[in-house]
């Protein structure tokens, strides 16, 4: 039997792939144009290496260079992502049924998914009126906070769980959960009742409401919530109305066979 073992070639190559990785990584968070300095500042690659590097991805199409000299992401990495089932597919099955509870309700609505022990946002309808300043469409946010992460949370594998619970807990606000055992008796009630509530855990403005949403194997796969201001709060009203805008949105998954285990 013989032992492959990776040659300084090969150790290159990832090396430049785990550069490029990194150099895409930079455009999460908000920051939509970049030019080649901050991108090199921010990956601490130099600037000849970041510079090299920018420009095969600009020639393939993962980056675009626009007149002023800074760069976006690029059309072509987006028809790749584009193909991914599991945000985009669940993103056009669900898009009706949140534009509805948008329409209904006036709120901000949003559906996101677990990645690891994060949520990432994959889609949000929100009116220009009442701007908000998170989430951000395609970006990573802790779970522990919000009612929508809580819900994804609660669902999580045991594992998962316990290494956000027993992990920092960032407090945005003093009503943030940061102690360990209110946090899990919150998610054993939400795992019970089917939804979550978050009040002013993220900034002191807003509430959000949440529920699961599930696949063709009847697991969680998604959480659909509605963010509002305390003083429109109408509780009941609005935790039926999200799981109501939930349990469509799973139908709607279960008919198309969405998450079925193979």
């Amino acid at each position: 039997m013989t032992t492959e073992h990776a040659g300084p070639q090969d150790a290159s190559a990832r090396s430049v792939i785990d550069r490029a990785f990194t150099i895409l990584g930079t455009f999460q968070g908000g920051r939509v144009r970049q030019t080649l300095s901050e991108i090199s500042r921010r990956t601490e690659l130099p600037i000849a290496t970041c510079h090299r590097i920018v420009q095969r991805l600009t020639e393939w199409g993962a980056l675009e260079r626009e007149t002023e000299g800074r760069y976006r992401i690029g059309l072509r990495l987006w028809e790749v992502a584009s193909l991914a089932p599991r945000a985009v597919g669940l993103q056009r099955l669900a898009r009706p049924y949140m534009q509805d509870l948008y329409e209904t309700t006036g709120y901000a609505t949003h559906l996101a998914i677990r990645e690891g022990s994060e949520l990432i946002s994959i889609e949000r309808f929100q009116s220009p009126r009442r701007p908000a300043r998170r989430p951000l469409v395609g970006n990573r946010y802790p779970m522990h906070a919000t009612a929508i992460g809580q819900v994804l949370l609660a669902h999580a594998p045991e594992e998962v769980r316990t290494e956000v619970v027993e992990g920092d807990l960032e407090q945005f606000t003093p009503r943030t959960y940061t102690d360990r055992e209110t946090l899990n008796r919150v998610l054993d009630d939400i795992r019970r009742s089917g939804y979550a509530v978050s009040d002013r855990q993220v900034d002191n403005i807003h509430v959000s409401v949440a529920a699961p949403v599930f696949g063709a194997d009847a697991t969680v796969i998604a959480a659909v919530s509605l963010a509002l201001t305390e003083q429109d709060v109408d509780g009941k009203n609005m935790i039926h109305l999200v799981r109501l805008t939930a349990t469509s949105i799973s139908r709607a998954l279960g008919a198309a066979g969405f998450g079925e285990t193979p």
